[in-house]
C-alpha cells in the first residue's frame, strides 16, 4: 500500500466547504445548466500532504489505452486506488463533501457500486498528444450519474479541458470554456450535460486528475453493465484490472 489511512484529507475537505460562498456556487452551477469551477478549492499543502505523494507513486501503475480518433493517455482503475491509496477513498466518501454535493445538485448521491472500476479513478496525461475527444460522462444507471474532477497536476500550458455549456440546451446559445485543471481546481457537474474534451498533451509536460464519480442509483441493466465493462476494459483500465475489480 502506497499511503496510511488518515483522517487529514477529511478535515482538509471540511476546511474547504467551509471558506466557499455555498449560495453563489450553487446560484452558478444550476446557471451553467449544472456545471461549476472552483478553483483552488483545496489547499496546497492539503495536496501536498494527502495526495500528490499518491499520484507520483501511482503512475507507475497507470494502464497506457488509445482508441484512434478519440482519446489516449493512461488510467488507473477504482480497484488500484482501493488497495494502493486510501487517502483518495477518504476524499471520495467524506461525509461533508457528499453533503455539499447533495445540497449542489439537490440529489441524494451515494458513492459507485464496488464493481465500477470509474468511481474513484486518477487519469494521466503523460505523453505528447495525450488528450481525449468530446463526450459526455454518460449514465449507464438508472438515475443520473455526477462527476467530480480535481486537479491534482497541471504542468501543461496546451492540455486544457474543455467544456461547451448549454449544448444540450435549445434555448440558450452554446458557451466553450477552456479551462486549466490547476492543483487542487474543482469542477463539478451532471455527467448527461455537459459536453466536454481535454485538448493533446505538448512535448515535456504532464497532467494529472482525479475523477470521482457519484449516482442517485445504483442499479444498471445487465446489458448495460457488460457494454461498460467492455469499454472500460478497452478504453481505459484494461482486462487485468477488471479481473481485480472484486476487494
Amino acid at each position: 500500500m502506497i499511503a496510511t489511512t488518515t483522517n487529514g484529507i477529511a478535515e482538509a475537505i471540511e476546511h474547504a466547504i467551509a471558506t466557499v460562498d455555498f449560495e453563489q456556487v450553487r446560484t452558478q452551477y444550476w446557471e451553467q445548466n449544472e456545471f461549476v469551477c472552483l478553483p483552488q478549492f483545496l489547499s496546497q499543502s492539503a495536496l501536498d500532504d494527502y495526495l500528490l505523494p499518491s499520484t507520483q507513486q501511482m503512475k507507475a501503475l497507470l494502464n497506457r489505452n488509445y482508441i484512434p480518433g478519440h482519446k489516449k493517455g493512461g488510467s488507473v482503475s477504482y480497484y488500484t486506488v482501493r488497495q494502493q491509496a486510501p487517502a483518495f477513498l477518504e476524499l471520495y466518501r467524506s461525509p461533508a463533501f457528499m453533503d455539499f454535493l447533495n445540497r449542489l445538485v439537490g440529489a441524494r448521491l451515494m458513492v459507485c457500486p464496488e464493481n465500477d472500476p470509474h468511481a474513484c479513478a486518477l487519469y494521466y496525461y503523460t505523453e505528447p498528444g495525450d488528450h481525449i475527444g468530446f463526450h459526455y460522462d454518460t449514465s449507464y444507471y438508472k438515475g443520473a450519474r455526477y462527476t467530480v474532477l480535481m486537479g491534482l497536476v497541471d504542468r501543461s500550458p496546451s492540455c486544457r479541458l474543455v467544456c461547451q455549456l448549454y449544448k444540450d440546451d435549445p434555448q440558450r446559445a452554446m458557451q466553450e470554456l477552456q479551462l486549466a485543471t490547476e492543483p487542487g481546481t474543482v469542477v463539478i457537474f451532471n455527467g448527461d450535460k455537459l459536453w466536454h474534451a481535454v485538448t493533446p498533451l505538448g512535448e515535456g509536460e504532464e497532467r494529472a486528475v482525479l475523477t470521482l464519480e457519484y449516482v442517485t442509483n445504483q442499479d444498471m441493466n445487465p446489458l448495460k453493465r457488460l457494454y461498460s465493462n467492455l469499454k472500460d476494459a478497452f478504453g481505459y483500465f484494461g482486462l487485468k484490472a477488471l479481473l481485480r475489480r472484486q476487494p
